[in-house]
């Protein structure tokens, strides 16, 4: 394919309410969205979503624009690529890190082979990957630390949540707000055979920590999430050992290098796979048969993104492998109605329905112009 044009846009969605994990608060989601066309009409887009803080990663809003910017759309403006592998090879070259911004343009052109061919992103990958693609995935509620910190509030949401059909709930939690987020949440669950997971987002250090890790190792829990800071591979593993609960990796899981280690420390096996975290599909890909091979448990997390972002995610969470429910939710839970550019949908059963189609064919153009501006083409 001839990439003929490269644009970048800012896109800004409000949230209903601010999303607060252990690092910060988000109050909107702002976003670059990366457009690629070709020569035949077809069109690609990506979305790189990395918060305008660095509480979460590293990389910013700010970082990435000036990456594709000044960097990334450049190279690709007149390139002729073969697939989408080889978008993502240009785009590593001589660039260390940076995976929010890769992947805008990565996942774009995903977007733009599976648009030639007539078909979704998870189709696509899936093929490429020789595995069926699921038709549907199952859904889960990830919810923030409460402004006001009241087990009331959490347990309201919870409820709220459990109501409309979820099957996983996800409480994020901070070193003095652990043990009453367990606490709310089990008693909005009551008798309600839904797993409970907790998100630490790395806030807790080991063993300066450990009576309140091993607080949450005793709370019954599906897994808990990212307990460590990033940096800590081995810490993990360690933890891993220590605890009967199982450990789940998130930021920790940055590329398929650190997949690579985290088999050969013998490492946590349940692994949040976020699409724009590690720099994209072919990464993810490179990834999932690193956890096929030695048997990790998958599930896709978000951000959370866009609709647009989320096609990508929809294409990683379709792959077997994926067990756990995703952190996908329908737009309104995010953005109210009518909001997103790309609406997504969750059944009363908790599942959200898998694309067969691009990107260009679900977006809903006049929102799309109403919500972003143009940077540059």
């Amino acid at each position: 394919m001839r990439i003929e044009q490269a644009e970048l846009h800012e896109i800004v969605l409000p949230l209903l309410e601010p999303f607060i994990i252990a690092g910060g608060a988000v109050p909107a989601r702002r976003s670059l969205i990366v457009v690629l066309r070709d020569s035949d009409g077809c069109v690609g887009y990506g979305e790189a979503p990395p918060f305008e803080l660095p509480f979460y990663s590293e990389e910013t809003l700010a970082s990435a624009r000036d990456l594709l910017e000044r960097v990334l759309l450049p190279r690709l403006r007149g390139a002729v690529c073969e697939s989408p592998e080889a978008v993502d090879a240009l785009v590593r070259g001589q660039i260390r890190g940076n995976p929010f911004a890769r992947s805008a343009v990565e996942t774009a052109a995903w977007d733009l082979a599976a648009d030639r061919a007539g078909t979704g992103m998870a189709q696509l990958v899936a093929a490429c990957l020789d595995v069926p693609a699921g038709s549907s995935v199952a859904c889960g509620v990830a919810l923030g630390i409460p402004e006001d910190r009241r087990r009331a509030t959490l347990a309201h949401q919870v409820a709220r949540a459990l109501a409309r059909g979820y099957r996983r709930v996800k409480v994020k939690v901070a070193p003095g707000w652990d043990q009453d987020a367990v606490a709310a949440a089990r008693d909005a669950l009551a008798g309600a055979d839904i797993p409970l997971t907790v998100d630490a987002n790395g806030s807790y250090e080991w063993p300066a920590d450990e009576q309140a890790l091993r607080a949450l190792d005793d709370a019954g829990l599906l897994y808990i999430e990212q307990p460590l800071a990033p940096a800590e591979l081995v810490g993990h593993a360690r933890l891993a050992h220590t605890l009967r609960t199982p450990i789940c990796v998130d930021e920790t899981l940055a590329s398929a290098s650190h997949a690579r280690q985290i088999v050969a420390l013998d490492g946590p096996r349940v692994w949040n796979l976020k699409v724009h975290r590690v720099g994209g599909l072919t990464e993810a890909c490179a990834i999932w048969r690193i956890a096929r091979e030695w048997g990790a448990e998958l599930w896709a997390g978000t951000m959370p993104e866009t609709g647009i972002g989320s096609q990508a995610t929809l294409a990683a969470a379709a792959l077997p492998g994926f067990i756990y429910p995703s952190d996908l939710e329908p737009s309104e839970r995010w953005y109210g109605r009518n909001t997103d550019v790309i609406k997504l949908v969750m059944s009363r059963d908790g599942r959200m329905a898998v694309p067969s189609l691009s990107t260009r064919r679900l977006l809903d153009v006049g929102r799309f112009e109403r919500a972003t501006r143009l940077i540059t083409r």
